[in-house]
């Protein structure tokens, strides 16, 4: 792999932000000669991307050295050194020494773990694809909700024949809410005042609906035979009134045309 220094150094002190950061011992790698001591050589450690840069110290203008973390496994290791929470960068390529680094605790160890283990492109490829998994399975659960809800609605919604309609003027005659045969009766005992009893028997044979278990006042109209027969006696009583005073005015005509 051929890289440019100058971008790679510009890339490794600028502003962008690192994934982690800290200082780590080191017993040699690239650009990393061994300590003679064998304590290894505390250097300050960053992490940005896939790539992990080492300087001399913290304010450090040029790194040290560059790991690219691609076909690699980080693991626990021992340190030469007892008491060291070391961990090692072994790559898949042969010939190629693994680079030795510890932390200064137990957590600081675990921590760049996770960090190095999370940093490879490779890592990202395989998050990226359960996430798109998760994401499928999440639409399509959504879906299926989605179609239930609506069978659920449809189903309630579907018209069905009720056994009343709703309120409102049915051929001049205001029909209840409630259609059951209590409820019309009670509307018997309220009709408006001023109407005599006579004018308000004109609205139907009370007999036949009381005989059939429906109040006087308007039939159910559920049953278009009843209503048929409801409107059609009523029509019927009112042409013959109708037939019978127009018979007893004829006499009166006929006199008044004599001479």
């Amino acid at each position: 792999m051929k890289l440019n220094e100058r971008s790679v150094a510009h890339y490794a002190l600028s502003d962008s932000p690192a994934d982690h950061t800290g200082f780590l011992r080191t017993w040699g790698g690239a650009g990393m000669p061994p300590s003679p001591s064998g304590a290894g050589r505390r250097c300050w450690f960053v992490l940005k991307g896939n790539l992990l840069f080492s300087f001399e110290s913290r304010e450090g203008r040029a790194p040290l050295s560059l790991v690219v973390l691609e076909g690699c496994t980080v693991e626990l290791a021992e340190a030469p050194v007892p008491e060291e929470f070391a961990f090692a960068i072994r790559f898949d390529a042969p010939g190629v020494r693994p680079h030795l680094l510890a932390a200064d605790g137990p957590a600081a160890q675990e921590a760049w773990v996770k960090a190095l283990s999370r940093a490879s492109f490779g890592y990202m490829r395989l998050v990226v694809r359960e996430l798109e998994s998760q994401l499928r399975e999440a639409r399509h659960s959504l879906d299926l909700h989605r179609r239930s809800s609506w069978k659920a609605v449809s189903s309630r919604c579907k018209p069905q024949a009720p056994d009343c309609w709703s309120p409102g003027l049915e051929n001049g005659h205001s029909l209840s809410r409630d259609c059951s045969p209590m409820g019309l009766v009670e509307e018997v005992g309220s009709r408006p005042a001023g109407r005599g009893l006579a004018e308000w028997e004109l609205q139907g044979p009370a007999s036949l609906l009381l005989g059939r278990g429906q109040s006087p006042v308007s039939p159910e109209t559920s049953c278009f035979s009843t209503l048929h027969e409801w409107y059609g006696r009523e029509i019927m009583e009112l042409r013959r009134a109708w037939l019978q005073r127009a018979q007893e005015n004829q006499p009166e005509c006929k006199d008044q045309d004599r001479p």
